[in-house]
């Protein structure tokens, strides 16, 4: 891998610790302001860094970690396989999923778009990455 992959997936890695931690200031600090994030399902888009922020903030759960289990990269995109765990607020009910986020870059290095991929879309994930 290139020098810009490795600092890539090192600056992905940064950022699902600080998410991770519940840092969020933090892991917001790698989305352009105008970053959108493309939800699974038929759910809303969140749009701009404020509400990326905001969406961050834990309300269903009481607690979530999300692993990256390993990062491909292609140009500009960086697709994460993860692991996710989380708890609900409430009803302590546990969720243990993978799944798959693509991260797209700009040439400042700052997210502009996040798709997230539930299990049954792997297929879809790949050809993401590969679009241009």
């Amino acid at each position: 891998m290139g020098k810009r992959e490795d600092e890539l997936i090192e600056r992905l890695r940064r950022n699902y610790e600080a998410f991770n931690r519940g840092d969020f200031d933090t892991a917001i600090e790698l989305a352009h302001p105008d970053v959108v994030f493309i939800r699974p399902g038929a759910q809303a888009e969140v749009r701009g860094a404020e509400a990326l922020r905001a969406w961050m903030e834990p309300d269903a759960f009481e607690s979530q970690v999300i692993e990256p289990l390993d990062f491909r990269v292609r140009g500009n995109k960086v697709l994460v396989r993860q692991h996710a765990t989380a708890r609900g607020a409430g009803s302590g009910i546990e969720i243990d999923i993978e799944s798959a986020t693509l991260w797209t870059f700009d040439d400042d290095d700052k997210v502009t778009r996040i798709e997230f991929f539930l299990p049954h879309q792997e297929a879809e994930a790949l050809t993401a990455l590969s679009a241009d």
